[in-house]
Formats: structure tokens, sequence, C-alpha cells
């Protein structure tokens, strides 16, 4: 079987780190990180970058384990696009690579296939077959294009002026309104 690294770490190695952070070793996080791999041996070096996830399924936490990219840091950016899709990107000038899951290179990776597609339901997947393809086919699969951003994409977003909230007494951002967004409806709370 052909030895594959992801960035600095062996692919040994990589499902262990999966395992502790995401619970399970995952395919969509398995394969998130053959693409942060290739995005990011395909930026130049030494820049600063940040990176769009556009799907909010696993992809974001092979991001968040593999780059300074996290969703807490403000450096990721999750779009529910519903694209199993990566870019990292300069984040001064917006250039950089977005990767993806290229349907047409699975040609010889069917169980990878009926997964990603959901041709098979969980249970009727081969899991062992599975993994076994996604480690032989590692970056195979994959597509790297350029990319530049819009401009949006690269202004920094602050919170801006803090006030209280007149009818919880919590601190939230003045930007969204006279009341914060959780009296104003949009708390998950009964």
């Amino acid at each position: 079987m052909t030895a594959r690294n992801i960035l600095s770490y062996s692919y040994e190695e990589y499902v262990e780190k999966i395992t502790a952070f995401h619970g399970y070793p995952a395919p969509g996080v398995l394969i998130g990180g053959f693409m942060v791999d290739l995005a990011v041996k395909n930026l130049p070096e030494g820049i600063l970058y940040d990176a769009i996830c556009e799907t909010r399924t696993c992809l974001p936490d092979a991001v968040q384990l593999l780059t300074p990219c996290t969703f807490g840091n403000g450096w990721l950016t999750v779009l529910p696009m519903g694209l199993f899709a990566v870019s990292l990107y300069d984040k001064f000038t917006g250039e950089g690579v977005r990767v993806f899951l290229d349907v047409e290179k699975m040609g010889p990776w069917q169980e990878i296939r009926n997964w990603f597609l959901k041709l098979k339901t969980k249970k009727e997947q081969d899991s062992e077959r599975l993994f076994k393809e996604i480690r032989e086919a590692g970056p195979d699969i994959l597509e790297l294009r350029n990319v530049k951003l819009k401009p949006g994409f690269l202004e920094k977003k602050h919170k801006g002026k803090i006030v209280l909230c007149p009818q919880c007494r919590e601190a939230y951002p003045a930007q969204d309104g006279e009341l914060c967004l959780s009296c104003q409806g949009g708390s998950p709370y009964l």
C-alpha cells in the first residue's frame, strides 16, 4: 500500500488525530486531510492565509486540525453551500486555491462513490473497503483550481461597540439592534 502523508503527519497519525478530535475517523475528515494537504502545498510559502469550507460537515474539522484556521479565530469561514470543497487563500490579496472532491475521478473507487453520492446507506456500505479506497486514492480523486475571492470576503468583521441588552442585561454588539439577537427571538431555548 502506498505511504500517504498528510502535511507533517503519517496517515496513521492523522487517523489518530481525527479520532481524538472528531470522535471517529470519518471518511469526510480523512478525505478532507488530503484536500487541505493539496491546498497548502499549492500556496506560496510564508503567506498568511484564511480558509473557506463550502460545507458544514466534516471538512471544517480537517481544516481546524491541519491549519491555523479555526472557526474561533475567524480565519475559517463555513459557507453552507453543500459542496465538498475548501479554499485556502492569501488573506490580503484573496488569491488562492480551491480543492474539491471530483466525481469524475472516482471511477476506480466505487465505495468512495457510494459513500459520497449516498448510493448506499451507511449500513450497506463496506466501511473496510471505503477506508482502504480513501487511503489508496489519496489526492487522486481531488481537483485543484486557482481562485480569487470577491473583495467582500476579505473584509474583516469586527464586533464594534458593545452594549448591554435592556431586556436580558447581557453584553452584545450594538450593531445587532436595540436588543440582543437572543431577545429579538433568535434564541434556541424555550
